[in-house]
């Protein structure tokens, strides 16, 4: 890809901590007063910076004594996130970004978090346009080993076997960072391809129709000194549509949680077991050699990088999607079920 225009990550003076600790204060009165606001993507509040999370990491097991049993805080404790109830994701605060007027500029950047002592990605933010969109191939990215991560199988319980993905808070398609660690972290495979694949192809697909700009967050959110993150919240906005006042813009503000189906995680380790079997771990690789490091069983695929799908190459889909969608990878296959991908459902690769 040419030349990113970044913008430098802006930091969070003493006035502004203060202003939102207020803020949490009142947010968490708000909640249990039963006091709902609801508001639409037009009225939004006065967030917008890369968040300064030191505040919200101290206080919030406080605040969470007085929530409901497993739910979690948002990013900047001005919501309260309830716990995963078999849906991939939850609306939060009306399903309203914390983008500013202010941030409703469409110059082009990317920021990435730098990780933290224990090694966890940060918050990503980008501003969305064909301009930041990838150019060339995606490659490999088995190389990069988020905090928590483990090679695990569950083949009676996972389709595509394994438990754990390298997810993109920042996915491939919309801004073509891959091997980054301050991008990836370890998100199960439910995580990847039911909670956020859906409204990354939503902001691609409304970006490349319109060719205009989605504001767009992901916030991985840790709970004390866990590895493994209990979901990102992503935030996105449309600025030449102001969100979706005008009905055919992208806004949205959810929590997509970091679970799989039928597995229970430590998410302080990132160690696994099959949930109806007690604590009966997967199936690891031995020695701990990952799959996508063997270098066997290779083959070439065709990768679809706007729907995540990967083909067969006579697949007849393949065939019939826009060719700067396709690509070409020799790998193995489980190495691209490993990176996120997952296979089609026609060819069944």
């Amino acid at each position: 890809m040419d030349i990113k225009t970044r913008r430098l990550r802006e930091a969070a003076d003493t006035k502004n901590n203060t202003m939102a600790r207020m803020a949490v204060a009142a947010a968490i009165a708000a909640i249990f007063i039963s006091a709902v606001l609801i508001s639409g993507c037009g009225k939004l509040p006065e967030l917008d910076k890369l968040a300064d999370l030191e505040f919200i990491e101290e206080t919030e097991t406080e605040i969470l004594q007085g929530t409901p049993e497993g739910s979690i805080l948002s990013w900047n404790g001005e919501d309260v996130i309830p716990a995963y109830s078999g849906t991939p994701w939850a609306e939060v605060h009306g399903n309203s970004p914390y983008f500013s007027e202010g941030a409703r500029d469409p110059d082009v950047f990317e920021s990435y978090s730098d990780l933290d002592d224990l090694g966890r990605c940060g918050q990503a933010y980008a501003n969305i346009c064909e301009t930041l969109m990838p150019m060339e191939e995606r490659g490999q990215i088995g190389q990069v080993k988020p905090s928590g991560w483990h090679t695990v199988k569950y083949p009676e319980q996972i389709s595509d076997l394994y438990l754990y993905n390298r997810c993109h808070l920042i996915g491939f398609q919309l801004a073509g960072e891959n091997a980054n660690e301050k991008n990836l972290v370890t998100g199960t495979r439910y995580l990847n391809i039911e909670g956020m694949l859906p409204f990354e192809n939503e902001i691609a697909d409304h970006v490349h129709e319109t060719k205009h700009h989605v504001l767009y967050r992901v916030t991985p959110v840790f709970l004390d000194d866990d590895l493994v993150c209990r979901g990102v919240e992503m935030e996105a906005m449309c600025i030449e549509d102001n969100g979706k006042t005008n009905g055919s813009g992208v806004c949205f503000h959810v929590f997509a949680y970091n679970v799989q189906p039928g597995i229970g995680i430590d998410y302080a380790t990132g160690e696994s077991w099959v949930e109806d079997n007690g604590k009966e771990s997967g199936e690891t690789d031995p020695a701990g050699i990952q799959d996508d490091e063997r270098g066997t069983g290779k083959q070439e695929y065709a990768i679809n990088i706007n729907t995540g799908k990967f083909h067969l190459l006579d697949c007849a889909s393949v065939q019939k999607a826009n060719p700067e969608n396709i690509k070409f990878w020799t790998c193995a296959r489980d190495e691209l079920i490993e990176d996120g991908y997952s296979p089609c459902g026609v060819c069944k690769p």
